[in-house]
């Protein structure tokens, strides 16, 4: 197998390529994207082919000053089936025919796939299919849009060309590829000279991507990198009208007086420009919440730009007396101001701007053992997070993106990172709404650290490159410098920048007023500038056992870990038969060595060789595909659960304590078997109610480690009056040891006491054996509990043989006897509601049925609609939860209405030694 020689950079090739930038012609924004009209919903790739469109949609661009239209969709072809020329094709009334319809936000893939031109890619080995010749030509973009009145000053606003595009307004080229380049960088153009009443057409010849040798967005080891390499437009296109004064770059910056949060000063800022060959005087006027305004007038020679600036000392009204406070979710509210902003010319809107924004104090110093511990509005928080993936073919859907974040919610996550492929606008508007933390910066081992990574595949940076480089910081920055969601930028990924790179992405970001920490990179690295990183990228990103995550070394809970996981995840039986073929799935549970297609295209991690191999000897050879599944969901819940149980219980410890963790990934962008709490159908398997169970606001846990059950508190508030049981039990259910404290009491803001500490040795302990830990609070009602399988043999790991990706297990505790534990029944009521929104709540309760005294292990309840299929995405109080004889559980789930397409709601429930029953739930 590969093995990368160096640091962590989980990734892979090489290759040569020098872009031109011009820079004639190229107005570069400081200023927030554009925020237009979402895509369509992910359209579904195996639907059957449609008929090629004559044209895209036509927009209907209005005449109102300071209007921003996004164009509605393009029709594309590929160069190599087109004959006429480029004038030809970017005028109104080309015949498009035999041309494919594709969204306002589109790669070519995804536009051949929306019209069933190829298989299902997420299908089994259906991307093969696709022929990666047809992307090595450039393709055509045309769109066209309508005007009635072409006084106003017309302007085309774009980003998110990949690679780079020659662009033609109404047969004449406008700008050529060696401009607009960079999946980041941000351009405007005036066309007022070219468009004319009625049709006008927008063109563009896009150039093919290759990640290695351009600045814009790839895939690495995540997943099998599409065959057009995301080649496209991913971002809106817009065009903007105003009259003779253009408003841009308007932001406020915000200071929260700290730490009393009593105030908050705001500085607004804007940029006029007069496009005008006339000495113009404008009046530039605004508001904050609707607060009392604020105005200036300002003369501009003709064609001059100016900044201006409304600062609290001369307008009281933007300094704020008691403000309302942005926090994340789980520790305050997340309300948000509006920043409104007109430009007159003769007492007639010229421009206008409009733009929301939070107020928050964000801080990210380096502690006592240099590790990088974030403060929102000056309180420390454990940064517990996910790693994010947009869809394969970078098709934005809202509903499926808020459907994700809120999953993460539930996962009591407070972040997510994304390491290049930075989602739109609406991405971070969600997770504003939402109260979810993002941590964005560029990615890996391709191009963007083609200067300072070895071990990537990047090739290295010309001048041209590095203007790309800046000018992506720039606009990156001044795209999302408003949300107070974002709460940092990684200038690095597992490698820092060099001065010069570094410098040029300090100075965009100082000009775009951003104030949010700079990381250089998301691993131990230093840059000259900015200093240590104050992470760690230590891995793993394969197998290993839970009591890994409790030793502060290597990837052990200790600072801030970036990305690490143990990597693979199998999903649900379900998923898995919508994913791969019968035959697929029996190699699946009977060949451990054989190259898993839905895994990675790396050879370090295309098999489950290291997963399969600890399944085995942990929890016995599997019997097939069903027992293979079973005891994944079983395996995943403990690693996943321990992980972020380890981290939470030393982030305050007095001695090199956990800052943070982001699992790697939260999600996937396609069907995969590996790096994901939840997949791409949006079930829910061992490794999600792990997560759940782990990071539940008050919660009781077991110490792979020293034995200990300790008490964290994710609340805001103290907690106190609790008591705490822990009881151990042979599998059949006998009892073995049991003790319980009392009167504990336990501090908020993610505080740990560890109450009781379990004996090394138990006399008439079983080999395997279960622990159940129960925290009741001054009421005797019980507020967390938390089952786990051990073994008076533990896991023992070679730390000496660590590897970048996985720390090798020499000995692996035996859970085998777990097989013996005797079937046992769960009785389940069930009823649902429906109210008005369109939400429908299930409501089930569940008691052990059994008459023997082994507890029922890892009870699961799947919502179930029409055709036995599970209805998702859906949010559960809790699941996969075990019972002991005498016990019950009442639990919830919340659902779209719609989702169920009509049928009656239907339980389907199974666990460990439960035999599956399904009862109805109307």
């Amino acid at each position: 197998m590969l093995r990368r020689l160096a640091h962590p950079c989980r990734h892979r090739p090489h290759g040569t390529r020098a872009v031109a930038l011009a820079v004639a012609g190229l107005v570069l924004l400081l200023t927030a994207g554009t925020s237009g009209a979402a895509a369509p919903a992910v359209p579904d790739p195996g639907a059957a082919p449609r008929t090629p469109s004559a044209a895209a949609p036509t927009t209907v661009v209005p005449d109102t000053p300071g209007s921003a239209t996004p164009l509605s969709g393009y029709a594309v072809q590929s160069t190599a089936k087109v004959t006429e020329s480029a004038e030809a094709v970017s005028s109104p009334g080309y015949p498009a025919t035999g041309w494919y319809p594709a969204g306002p936000r589109s790669t070519v893939l995804a536009a051949l796939l929306a019209a069933g031109l190829y298989p299902d890619p997420f299908h089994s080995t259906g991307q093969k299919l696709i022929p990666a010749a047809d992307f090595t030509v450039p393709w055509w973009y045309r769109s066209d849009f309508t005007l009635a009145d072409t006084t106003a000053r017309t302007h085309l606003d774009l980003s998110g060309v990949i690679s780079a595009a020659d662009v033609y307004v109404n047969g004449q080229r406008i700008a050529t590829a060696g401009t607009v380049t960079g999946a980041y960088t941000r351009h405007e153009f005036d066309v007022t000279a070219l468009v004319r009443p009625g049709t006008n057409t927008v063109a563009f010849r896009i150039q093919p991507n290759n990640p290695r040798k351009h600045l814009t967005m790839g895939w690495l080891d995540w997943l099998q990198p599409p065959p057009d390499q995301n080649m496209g437009i991913v971002r809106d296109v817009t065009v903007r009208r105003a009259g003779p004064v253009a408003l841009r770059d308007a932001h406020v910056v915000t200071a929260l007086a700290m730490p009393s949060m009593a105030s908050a000063d705001l500085t607004v800022k804007a940029r006029l420009r007069n496009d005008s060959d006339a000495t113009v005087t404008t009046t530039l006027s605004g508001t904050v919440g609707g607060g009392t305004p604020f105005a200036r007038s300002v003369t501009l020679a003709p064609r001059e730009s100016r900044a201006v600036v409304f600062a609290p000392a001369e307008h009281p009204a933007l300094r704020l007396e008691s403000p309302r406070v942005w926090w994340p979710a789980h520790m305050g509210e997340q309300p948000m101001y509006a920043l409104d902003l007109t430009a007159t010319v003769n007492a007639t809107p010229s421009d206008t701007a409009h733009q929301a924004f939070g107020i928050r104090d964000v801080r990210a110093p380096l502690n006592a053992d240099g590790a990088r511990q974030y403060e929102v509005n000056g309180r420390p928080l454990l940064i517990k997070g996910g790693g994010w993936s947009p869809d394969e073919f970078l098709r934005w859907d809202p509903t499926y993106t808020e459907d994700r974040l809120k999953y993460a919610l539930d996962l009591g996550l407070n972040t997510l990172r994304l390491e290049g492929r930075i989602e739109p606008d609406e991405f971070f508007d969600l997770a504003d709404r939402h109260g979810i933390l993002t941590l964005p910066g560029w990615e890996c081992c391709t191009k963007w650290e083609g200067e300072t990574n070895p071990s990537g595949s990047g090739e290295r940076w010309t001048d041209a490159d590095h203007s790309v480089a800046r000018a992506s910081m720039a606009a990156e920055a001044a795209r999302l410098r408003h949300h107070p969601s974002v709460i940092s930028f990684l200038i690095g990924s597992d490698a820092a920048p060099n001065e010069e790179i570094e410098r040029g992405y300090l100075d965009a970001l100082k000009a775009a007023d951003w104030t949010a920490p700079v990381i250089p990179a998301a691993s131990d690295a230093s840059s000259p500038v900015t200093g240590r990183s104050g992470m760690k990228m230590t891995g793993p990103y394969d197998w290993v056992p839970p009591g890994y995550w409790y030793d502060k070394r290597e990837g052990g809970a200790s600072g801030f870990n970036s990305e690490t996981s143990a990597g693979p995840d199998i999903p649900t039986l379900d998923t898995l038969r919508r994913m791969m073929t019968p035959a697929e799935l029996e190699t699946l549970w009977k060949d451990p060595t054989a190259p898993q297609f839905h895994r990675s295209p790396s050879a370090t991690f295309d098999t489950l060789e290291l997963y399969d191999a600890a399944l085995t000897a942990r929890y016995g050879a599997p019997t097939s595909l069903e027992d293979y599944v079973r005891k994944a969901q079983l395996a995943q819940y403990e690693n996943v659960r321990a992980q972020f149980e380890a981290y939470a219980r030393n982030a305050k410890d007095p001695s090199d304590p956990s800052t943070g963790v982001v699992y790697w990934m939260f999600n996937s962008g396609w069907t995969s078997l590996h790096w994901q709490l939840v997949d791409r159908y949006l079930d829910q398997g061992g490794s999600y109610f792990g997560a759940k169970k782990a990071n539940e606001p008050l919660h009781v846990q077991y110490g792979y480690d020293d034995h200990s059950v300790t008490v964290v508190n994710n609340r805001t508030a103290p907690a106190s009056g609790l008591t705490a049981r822990v009881t151990l039990f042979a599998p059949d259910g006998a009892q073995k040891y049991d003790r319980t404290a009392t009167g504990l009491s336990v501090a908020g803001g993610g505080a740990s006491s560890t109450v009781l500490t379990v004996p090394a040795s138990v006399p008439g302990l079983p080999t395997t054996y279960l622990a159940r830990l129960l925290l009741t609070d001054a009421a005797g009602r019980e507020v967390s509990r938390n089952v786990y399988w051990l073994s008076t043999r533990e896991d023992v790991l070679d730390h000496e043989r660590s590897d970048w990706y996985y720390t090798p297990t020499t000995s692996y505790a035996d859970l085998r006897g777990l097989e013996s534990m005797p079937r046992t029944a769960v009785a389940a009521t069930a009823s649902t509601s429906a109210d008005a929104s369109g939400t429908s709540t299930t409501t089930v309760t569940l008691g052990h049925a059994g008459t023997g005294g082994a507890p029922a292990l890892l009870t699961d309840v799947h919502l179930m609609g029409e055709r036995g299929t599970p209805v998702l995405p859906v949010r559960w109080t809790d699941n996969q939860v075990s019972l002991w004889p005498g016990e019950s559980v009442t639990l919830t789930a919340t659902y779209r209405t719609a989702d169920l397409h009509g049928s009656a709601p239907r339980l389907r429930i199974s666990g460990w030694n439960t035999p599956t029953s399904t009862i109805p739930a109307g």
